[in-house]
């Protein structure tokens, strides 16, 4: 079956192992695929939701993309592109914004948590951030999107939005209505100072996470302090639900093997944890590091990433402004 994958990620900078374990190595493995098409966009847009230092979020901007590319997601093979420069984006939004619903949106439990106790103080594109995913994803007639947890929700609204457009325009299947794509072998990666908390760099303690930019021995140092319970590993039967940081690093060295939770849980079972814990640093050490020393070189050449985002965002907009002229003549424009 042919796939049509859209997917984004913020440039928030400083990414971590959850975001390459979470997004970016899937993205690899999809790209990868036999009749896959993938279009991989880093979402500037979405990232001014909250207050940018401008010359910060450029910054980041390229270092999302060095890390899309160190990972080895290839331009030739995806498109690759920002945002911003696709000016379809913002036109989609809108028009999809008198489509959607305040109810719709009054829904979504991601604003509720961001925008936390005083609402009323929160951004209106901090509210609408969904319809404008939801317009990323429509303009490439995307057939699927890989989601996390906190992202199945929005999916949900985008398709929403997509049968509404259609029914009201009498346009029987012009926007699709996209699949959500759940990675295999995957545990959602918690923070190593807390498994109740998702990893993130908002999180004031470096220890907390595994940078991309860290150093071997930086990672060898955070997965030695990574809070463990006084429990020896647990066995292929054990309920994990009361032990989050056992299940948490398993969840990690599985996500990196390619391997199912159950096996990693039989490979280490009744060991302890200092000899399990060599062998995630090594194994980190195998998968990450390459990837930290080639987002760094990237990084020194400026011009090279910002070629590769223009030949992205030419690309983009050769397919986003072909669907944005058929809404507009839909419309009544």
């Amino acid at each position: 079956m042919f796939k049509k994958i859209f997917s984004g990620v913020q440039p928030s900078g400083n990414l971590h192992l959850g975001n390459y374990l979470g997004a970016i190595k899937n993205f690899v493995d999809l790209q990868n695929q036999k009749e896959t098409d993938c279009i991989y966009c880093i979402v500037d847009l979405h990232a001014i939701t909250v207050k940018q230092e401008p010359k910060e979020l450029k910054k980041n901007i390229r270092e999302t993309l060095a890390t899309f590319l160190a990972s080895g997601i290839d331009p030739k093979k995806s498109i690759i592109f920002n945002q911003s420069s696709v000016s379809a984006h913002s036109e989609g939004s809108w028009i999809l914004s008198c489509v959607a619903r305040m109810g719709w949106l009054n829904r979504m439990t991601q604003f509720k948590e961001k925008a936390g106790k005083d609402k009323e103080k929160a951004s209106i594109g901090l509210y609408a951030y969904p319809v404008l995913m939801a317009a990323d994803i429509l303009l490439y007639d995307a057939t699927h999107v890989p989601v996390g947890h906190d992202q199945k929700q929005h999916l949900e609204l985008c398709r929403d939005i997509a049968q509404r457009f259609n029914s009201e325009f009498n346009a029987i299947d012009f926007l699709k209505t996209p699949e959500p794509l759940i990675q295999k072998n995957f545990s959602r990666i918690m923070s190593l100072k807390d498994a109740t908390k998702k990893m993130s760099k908002s999180d004031p303690s470096d220890l907390s996470r595994i940078n991309l930019s860290d150093d071997s021995e930086l990672m060898i140092s955070k997965i030695k302090k990574a809070k463990t319970d006084s429990k020896p590993m647990p066995d292929i039967d054990e309920n994990l639900e009361k032990r989050p940081e056992a299940e948490n690093l398993l969840g990690i060295y599985s996500s990196l093997s390619n391997q199912s939770l159950e096996k990693s849980k039989k490979e280490f079972s009744g060991k302890n944890f200092s000899e399990f814990k060599e062998n995630l640093s090594s194994l980190l050490i195998h998968k990450i590091s390459p990837i930290s020393k080639e987002i760094k070189k990237l990084l020194n050449d400026d011009k090279y990433l910002d070629n590769i985002l223009i030949e992205g965002s030419k690309k983009a907009n050769e397919i986003a402004s072909k669907k944005i002229k058929e809404m507009k003549k839909l419309i009544g424009f």
